[in-house]
């Protein structure tokens, strides 16, 4: 058995779920104000992701953040050229937390048309996969969003996902895709409707032990993915927090069988710098036992 295939075998049996740690230079400083970091805290970039390694750095070495619970943790790309007790982030999640790394490999959105936003181009992904490979990293994640029910925008998110999602299959490793539905959107339900259409027709298209894994908005309708739970080349089905409370969003997800969490926000939720070890391990502690629970129906 390689390591791959142990990750796989942890991925595809085990409970737990995901926890999304991949802020990136848009997000971090937002995500680090909720920890209760401010803007004036840092000077510059280098400053920030210093902080935000910290605060992740932080949450990985809990005593609490172990893969008992915890299947994969997903890393921005800083987070992968960084080390966490003396080993590069990726090595220290599995040798000692035995939690599958993930690593987020796209560049952001373009603008909004046709009622989505597509990724922008990716031209050093060839290279991204290789060092990531090198470090035994299992997968990748990349994101899309649909704030729109449109046929059409839909059709190309999803083609522009696969058609990445075979390049990073190819290369060895499995993809997270994330075609997020906004949870502000107007006509939600018809956009996650049309999204399992396309899905289904993808996945159907995939051949037999090509793996990927899908990280999808919790459903208006629940169970609505359960024949992506089901194909036989879904590792895998994640749902995001999308901007929904830790609370509500673990509601939705318990309604949805065979469906974990891959949050971020709703994971570091109520975590603060100022906190004792203690209380930080007690507050950290909660949250994954709650997520944890929603992720096993």
């Amino acid at each position: 058995m390689t390591i791959f295939d142990d990750q796989l075998a942890k991925v595809r049996k085990e409970k737990g779920f995901i926890a999304a740690l991949d802020q990136s230079g848009g997000s971090t400083p937002k995500a680090l104000e909720l920890y209760g970091v401010p803007r004036t805290a840092y000077a510059n970039d280098d400053e920030m992701f210093d902080r935000v390694h910290a605060m992740r750095t932080r949450i990985v070495t809990s005593r609490v953040f172990d893969g008992r619970r915890i299947l994969g943790a997903i890393l921005f790309e800083n987070t992968l050229d960084r080390d966490i007790a003396g080993q590069n982030s990726a090595a220290y999640l599995w040798n000692e937390k035995q939690i599958v790394p993930f690593l987020k490999v796209d560049k952001g959105l373009d603008a909004e048309a046709d009622g989505v936003q597509v990724m922008k181009p990716m031209p050093n992904l060839a290279a991204l996969l290789d060092k990531a490979k090198g470090r035994n990293v299992f997968g990748t994640k990349m994101r899309s969003v649909v704030k729109h029910a449109s046929a059409g925008g839909i059709s190309k998110v999803v083609d522009q996902q696969f058609e990445i999602g075979r390049r990073i299959v190819d290369a060895g490793l499995v993809p997270i895709i994330e075609p997020e539905i906004d949870i502000h959107a107007p006509d939600k339900a018809e956009a996650e409707a049309l999204l399992l259409r396309e899905l289904t027709s993808h996945l159907d298209a995939l051949p037999a032990g090509r793996f990927v894994m899908l990280k999808l908005t919790l459903p208006e309708q629940a169970d609505l993915y359960a024949p992506c739970v089901a194909h036989p080349n879904v590792a895998r089905v994640v749902a995001l927090s999308g901007g929904y409370s830790r609370e509500e969003a673990n509601r939705r997800l318990a309604l949805n069988h065979g469906v974990v969490a891959s949050f971020s926000r709703a994971l570091t939720e109520g975590l603060s710098a100022s906190q004792s070890d203690a209380e930080f391990d007690r507050t950290l502690d909660a949250a994954i036992e709650s997520i944890f629970q929603a992720s096993s129906t």
